[in-house]
């Protein structure tokens, strides 16, 4: 058996969101900042990490498009979920007034969301890597006329000053991780009343309605899906692949039975991760997808 590292890697550098995640979900394990997804998915193939926290979707930005493609394609399982309230700071070198600043650095998405305080302040955004990295940019320039829009975390791993904060234009900006391991287990209920979630793909098979009647089995045994979405494989629109949430647990009586009929339609179903419910689901009003 591997010797465990206690290392959970992510994707990007210092103080980013999935470092954030990575210390909330595990405050006792090493958090290792990698370059790219690919990289951060290698650490854990490669026993370099026994952990990885991505990003998986966001409710603004929409769903990572790069997982899609990387997790069914790697050796790696879902074991488990956790939902990131996103939150932007203004940050500065230590001194810098307001009236200083005339560039704001971050990732694309971080300007997108805060798009309207930085017309309301006349900045010019410059898009970084990602937002910890325009927070680090700003520590090494020196630039006194520049500030980033990254999280907490990275204001105190830099050294900057925080001159505002939640500066996001709305409140509902929430990231769903996923935390990925390269043991293949399926986590068993603690109670009768814990929330399980099941995560799987498919491909249908070529046959006229193949989806309909590959979803028919979820209805008919009341199996709630919380999320389906489709994407094309090797760049070519007839090849499909279908990736799905749903609550529950494949050794309840009634998901086997939607399992089972859905594998009947389907030329391929494998089950990416079976795993607790995270917490954050039961605030919200999830229907079926």
């Amino acid at each position: 058996m591997p010797e465990k590292t206690n290392r959970i890697s992510f994707q990007g550098e210092p103080g980013a969101n999935s470092d954030t995640a990575c210390r909330n979900v595990f405050p006792q394990m090493e958090p290792m900042p990698c370059p790219t997804f690919e990289d951060a998915f290698n650490a854990v193939e490669t026993g370099k990490a026994d952990l990885a926290m991505i990003p998986i979707e966001n409710t603004i930005a929409g769903r990572v498009a790069d997982i899609h493609h990387l997790l069914p394609e790697s050796k790696l399982h879902i074991v488990g979920e956790y939902f990131l309230p996103i939150h932007f700071q203004l940050m500065v070198l230590p001194g810098v007034k307001r009236s200083e600043i005339k560039t704001v650095h971050s990732h694309i998405h971080a300007l997108g969301q805060c798009r309207k305080y930085i017309r309301k302040n006349s900045w010019k955004p410059v898009v970084a890597g990602d937002t910890a990295g325009a927070a680090k940019l700003v520590s090494e320039v020196k630039d006194r006329t520049m500030a980033a829009l990254a999280p907490r975390l990275a204001s105190s791993l830099y050294g900057l000053d925080i001159l505002e904060e939640n500066v996001e234009d709305t409140e509902n900006n929430i990231t769903r991780f996923v935390v990925l391991s390269k043991g293949k287990s399926w986590a068993e209920r603690t109670n009768p009343d814990t929330k399980m979630m099941t995560t799987f793909v498919f491909r249908v098979r070529n046959v006229p309605a193949a989806l309909y009647k590959a979803m028919g089995g979820f209805a008919t045994n009341g199996v709630n899906m919380t999320k389906l979405e489709s994407y094309q494989l090797g760049g070519e629109f007839t090849a499909t692949q279908f990736y799905s949430d749903i609550e529950g647990h494949p050794d309840d009586r009634l998901v086997a039975l939607a399992l089972e009929e859905l594998r009947f339609f389907t030329r391929e179903v494998r089950i990416l991760g079976v795993y607790e419910a995270n917490e954050f689901r039961g605030t919200q009003n999830n229907g079926d997808a």
